[in-house]
C-alpha cells in the first residue's frame, strides 16, 4: 500500500497488513480459476455491488485480456470485443441475485439467505468478502459459517472489534470506528484499496 494512501486516511494504518492478505487472496483465488462472493446488509449490500465492480473491470490500470481468449475472440469475429474488452476478477455480489435472495428469505428466513446461496455457489478456493458494520449480523455470519465449511476464505469488513464475524475471518478489516455511517465511510476506501492492490498483484 501506497504512503499516499495512509496520509489520506490516517485511520487505516493499523489495517494495512490486512488489506495486503486481502488482495492477495483476490489474487490467489484468480490465478486458480476460482471467484469471489460477496454479502451484506442494506449499505453493505451496496459495498458489495461496487466492490464487485471494481474487481470485474478495469479499476486503476489495463488489464489486458489473456492472449488466448483475445485470438478466440478475433477468430470468431469480435475484433471490438478484443479491443474493448478487459481481464477481470470472477464475482458474484450476493444481495444482488434477488430471485433466490427472495425466494430463501420467504420460505426459509432471511437469516439462511446468504449462507445458501454460499452454499451453492462457493467452493473450495473460493473468497467471501462478508460485510457487516456490527460483525453480528445473523445472515452474514451464517454466511462466513457456510464458507468455511466449504472451503472458501473469509475476508470480514466490519467495525471496530468485529463481533462474532471477526473469528470466523481468514482477514479481518475492522475499521476503527462503531457508528454504522462511520464505519462505511471508512469500509469504502478500505476495499477500493484492496480491489486497486489485487489489480497491481494481477495485472500490475
Amino acid at each position: 500500500m501506497t504512503q499516499t494512501f495512509f496520509a489520506r486516511y490516517p485511520q487505516l494504518a493499523p489495517l494495512g497488513a490486512a488489506i495486503e492478505r486481502a488482495a492477495q487472496g483476490v489474487a490467489l483465488a484468480y490465478r486458480a480459476g476460482k471467484k469471489v462472493l460477496l454479502c451484506g446488509n442494506g449499505g453493505s449490500a451496496a459495498d458489495c455491488g461496487h466492490a464487485a465492480g471494481e474487481l470485474v473491470k478495469p479499476f486503476k490500470r489495463p488489464r489486458p485480456l489473456a492472449p488466448a481468449l483475445r485470438e478466440r475472440l478475433v477468430r470468431e469475429g469480435g475484433e471490438e470485443l478484443a479491443r474493448k474488452l478487459a481481464g477481470g476478477v470472477c464475482c458474484v455480489a450476493l444481495p444482488s441475485q434477488t430471485a433466490a435472495f427472495t425466494a430463501m428469505c420467504n420460505d426459509v428466513g432471511y437469516e439462511y439467505a446468504f449462507a445458501q446461496q454460499v452454499c451453492a455457489l462457493g467452493g473450495e478456493g473460493d473468497v467471501l468478502f462478508a460485510f457487516s458494520t456490527s460483525g453480528n449480523s445473523r445472515s452474514v455470519v451464517n454466511a462466513a459459517l457456510a464458507a468455511r465449511a466449504v472451503g472458501m476464505a473469509v475476508t470480514g469488513f466490519t467495525g471496530r472489534g468485529g463481533g462474532a464475524l471477526g473469528p470466523l475471518c481468514d482477514v479481518l478489516i475492522n475499521v476503527p470506528e462503531t457508528e454504522t455511517d462511520r464505519i462505511q465511510e471508512l469500509h469504502l476506501p478500505a476495499y477500493h484499496a484492496v480491489c486497486a492492490r489485487a489489480e497491481e498483484l494481477i495485472w500490475g
